[in-house]
């Protein structure tokens, strides 16, 4: 499918960089904290904000001190985190104002991991910390797509959990679905660089 866009709004984790480790080792952590099974927590918190996820499991602990707490434990431990393949190649080949990381990560894990894969530095991002509500709301990418300067109509997401791509549909703007069949990484992308956007092949079936 031949899609285009003034915009391109990715994810982060599982999308961009593979966390997997370095999330499931902080996450079994805070469950056997709080005497769950980690198996119970990890089902649990993916491509969701951190601090949505403490007051789901935990609802009796003050949930700025617990997410204190996992955010030191994840922007501590960058060991095992890697970009995923197609990942370097399309964001160094992009214009800096053409695309936005929007992330459920708060800003201090987020910040680390990119500099601990060497990816390139975002000129425009939208943090976890940065909305009222997180994914699968619409407000991530309805803010990351003000970030560019464009309608998110005019705008692709590229996600790779259920949550993320609900947040992307309900934006208004074009979800691709990342790290599942039959894309399984951004390297499957086939893009050219237009003077007013970007022109995208991307393979049947990813594009939600």
């Amino acid at each position: 499918m031949i899609l285009q866009a003034k915009g391109l709004l990715f994810d982060l984790d599982g999308t961009l960089i593979d966390s997997l480790p370095a999330v499931d080792r902080a996450w079994s952590i805070f469950a056997r904290k709080h005497g769950f099974e980690p198996e119970f927590v990890l089902s649990r918190i993916h491509g969701r904000r951190s601090i949505d996820s403490i007051r789901e499991l935990v609802p009796h602990v003050d949930p700025e001190e617990e997410d204190l707490y996992i955010r030191n434990l994840e922007a501590s431990d960058a060991e095992g985190v890697t970009v995923l393949p197609g990942s370097m190649d399309l964001l160094r080949a992009l214009p800096l104002n053409r695309w936005c990381i929007v992330t459920s990560g708060t800003s201090d894990v987020a910040k680390s991991r990119i500099k601990a894969t060497g990816l390139p530095i975002p000129e425009f991002a939208v943090y976890g910390e940065d909305v009222s509500r997180g994914k699968p709301a619409p407000d991530p990418f309805l803010l990351g797509a003000e970030r560019l300067g464009f309608s998110p109509a005019d705008c692709v997401g590229f996600e790779d959990t259920d949550a993320g791509l609900s947040s992307i549909a309900a934006a208004g703007a074009r979800p691709v679905a990342v790290g599942r069949v039959p894309l399984m990484n951004l390297a499957g992308i086939t893009f050219k660089i237009l003077p007013d956007g970007i022109e995208l092949e991307i393979p049947d079936g990813a594009v939600r």
